[in-house]
């Protein structure tokens, strides 16, 4: 269960929800195929050189093992680095329910913002022309008496801002 869906109050209701935008997972995927391809890279010698065509012919056993070891470790990071970005990805959770905007960011330590809509006092989007092209960009929440706060890399936040507009102006201040 996420971490909105047990932040709900009775009779709060679950409107839209976004996280980071996939782009996110650009870096760590590059990252991880620099670390697999030379973990392949090290095996495939092992292998040309059982064949008799590798660098590693005449080659000790101790040498053998090492690049065998080196290998399996570099595949080994390959994957941890992909699956941090991932989770690091998925760590971050934005809502809007119909009584206010939900917001949580981080893996090990976890930042939380709880604004209630009669609260938001703007909301702004900040989208690059790729970010336009990918549907991505940054929304800045502003309380009324706070400070901005701001969120990068946001999939869909016209949506995420256009949803909070809605409920804001479906339950007026009173």
């Amino acid at each position: 269960m996420s971490y909105v869906e047990k932040s709900l109050v009775p009779g709060e209701t679950l409107l839209y929800e976004t996280r980071h935008h996939w782009l996110v997972l650009l870096g760590p995927a590059l990252v991880s195929v620099v670390f697999a391809a030379l973990g392949v890279g090290c095996l495939a010698e092992l292998v040309a050189a059982k064949d008799g065509k590798g660098m590693l012919v005449g080659a000790s056993e101790m040498e053998v093992h090492a690049t065998e070891f080196g290998g399996v470790l570099l595949i080994v990071v390959a994957i941890a680095v992909f699956a941090f970005g991932l989770a690091k990805r998925n760590a971050t959770e934005m809502a809007v329910t119909n009584r206010r905007v939900l917001i949580k960011t981080g893996l090990g330590n976890r930042r939380t913002l709880d604004l209630m809509l009669s609260r938001v006092e703007s909301i702004a989007v900040e989208e690059t022309f790729w970010g336009r092209m990918l549907g991505f960009g940054s929304v800045i929440l502003h309380g009324t008496g706070g400070t901005p706060e701001s969120f990068v890399m946001i999939s869909h936040p016209q949506e995420f801002r256009r949803n909070v507009q809605e409920q804001i102006g479906a339950h007026p201040p009173a």
